[in-house]
């Protein structure tokens, strides 16, 4: 997309000041002032429709009345704000209401760990925890996969060539392909398994297999439940902890509130992030099951572990998952959404566009990056914020908050579709509609 400098108007204090290593505002150079749900206003008064919510970090929107009142609760009484893993009140709230109303129903049971406040501190965590709670070393990882921009989180991520990679090397980590990578499925399973057991397999047991139920930045990559089953079964055969980086696809962007819940499984160890505050502060956990908690005291420590704020907004965003028209509303537009997808696939053909991902995550992949890209200028040029994903940005993402509303999501998705009507009737090697 066009860089910064083509924008003279904003070479003010954030080109003077602000490191060259900024990203996202080089393609949405507006200058941003408020916000209300899935709408965001610039300086000017100018609307725009949220399609991004900051990466899934706003599932609930910006700014819902129910935890913005509970965040100006917090600070108008002067809650503790910063406490380390001192023991607070607004800590207790969220535990409780975490097991109570998130845990309980699902029949889950775990040990939760506050990490350093993003999500690749949870990873890191986990990762630490496998390695220590098995003796090993090595960490089944897999294609397309995207974990973190720290050295640990980036040795299992999928991408080689990061020019921020430096001579980062994936040392300790065995590649697998995801399932519909080139075709594999359960045999690329069954083959690593069985190089395991053979002792002149070459290959050592593992601490851990890691895995993202649906690749975000991979490419909105859907795992089947059979395959997500064989990998739990995998996991248990070989003495190696379960990680699901639900960092992105958890918190309901994929309808329910984890995204492993379809597969009927339960993973030794999931990290959480983003959307879990509610409100787009910093939280993040590890979600460990009670056997595999081996941390000794101050064995992983971190100064941002005691966000109370973060704890107030989650506790009171945690309420949504028992209101049952929340869940109404949230099923009818992932079903809406999923409609759009398969509509504007057909309308154009599977060659030239197939619908990706699943729930509030989920987009088009197209048939060349550069049609993606040029869609999503499109779209910022329509007021829609929205943006790319996939191993060569080929997949436009459609991630509004699980609370848009239903009028605004269709005239977002309308937006879209125009979007692609102009870039592809004027891409006439890529396609024309083969429908009316």
């Amino acid at each position: 997309m066009k860089p910064e400098a083509t924008f003279p108007q904003l070479q003010s204090e954030f080109d003077r000041s602000e490191s060259g290593v900024r990203y996202y505002c080089r393609h949405m150079p507006a200058v941003f002032s408020r916000a209300r749900n899935a709408r965001v206003w610039d300086e000017t008064g100018r609307a725009y429709i949220d399609f991004l919510s900051a990466c899934g970090s706003l599932n609930y929107g910006h700014n819902h009345p129910a935890l913005k009142s509970r965040l100006l609760e917090y600070l108008s009484c002067d809650g503790v704000l910063a406490s380390l893993d001192l023991h607070t009140s607004t800590k207790r709230e969220f535990l409780t209401a975490f097991r109570e109303l998130i845990l309980a129903p699902r029949g889950l049971d775990y040990r939760i760990q506050f990490t350093g406040p993003t999500g690749t501190n949870a990873v890191e965590a986990a990762l630490k925890l496998a390695r220590k709670v098995t003796g090993r070393r090595t960490v089944v990882a897999f294609t397309n996969a995207f974990h973190g921009m720290t050295l640990g989180s980036m040795s299992v991520s999928g991408r080689r060539g990061e020019p921020s990679s430096g001579h980062i090397l994936p040392d300790g980590v065995t590649r697998l392909p995801y399932e519909g990578y080139f075709g594999a499925g359960i045999a690329e399973l069954d083959r690593y398994a069985a190089m395991v057991d053979d002792p002149t397999g070459g290959e050592e047991p593992p601490a851990a297999i890691i895995l993202e139920t649906v690749q975000g930045e991979g490419g909105l990559n859907v795992a089947s439940e059979h395959w997500l089953r064989h990998v739990a079964i995998l996991a248990e055969k070989l003495g190696a902890l379960l990680i699901v980086d639900d960092i992105q696809a958890g918190c309901g962007r994929t309808g329910s509130f984890f995204s492993f819940e379809r597969a009927g499984i339960a993973p030794d160890i999931v990290c959480l992030s983003k959307s879990l505050s509610g409100t787009g502060l910093p939280l993040s956990v590890l979600l460990i099951a009670p056997q595999h908690d081996k941390w000794l005291p101050g064995e992983h420590n971190g100064t941002f572990r005691g966000n109370n704020l973060a704890f107030a907004s989650a506790s009171a965003a945690f309420g949504f998952w028992r209101d049952k028209e929340f869940l109404s509303a949230v099923r009818k537009s992932s079903q809406y959404i999923r409609a759009w997808l398969s509509n504007t696939s057909e309308k154009f053909g599977p060659v030239t566009l197939k619908p990706k991902g699943t729930g509030f995550m989920c987009g088009l992949e197209f048939a060349r990056a550069d049609i993606a890209e040029r869609v999503c200028r499109e779209c910022q040029a329509r007021d829609v914020l929205i943006e790319t994903s996939g191993p060569s940005g080929e997949v436009v993402k459609v991630m509004p908050p699980l609370t848009i509303e239903p009028e605004l999501l269709e005239e977002g998705l309308g937006r879209l579709d125009e979007a692609i009507v102009s870039v592809l009737l004027n891409s006439p090697d890529v396609g024309e509609p083969v429908a009316a």
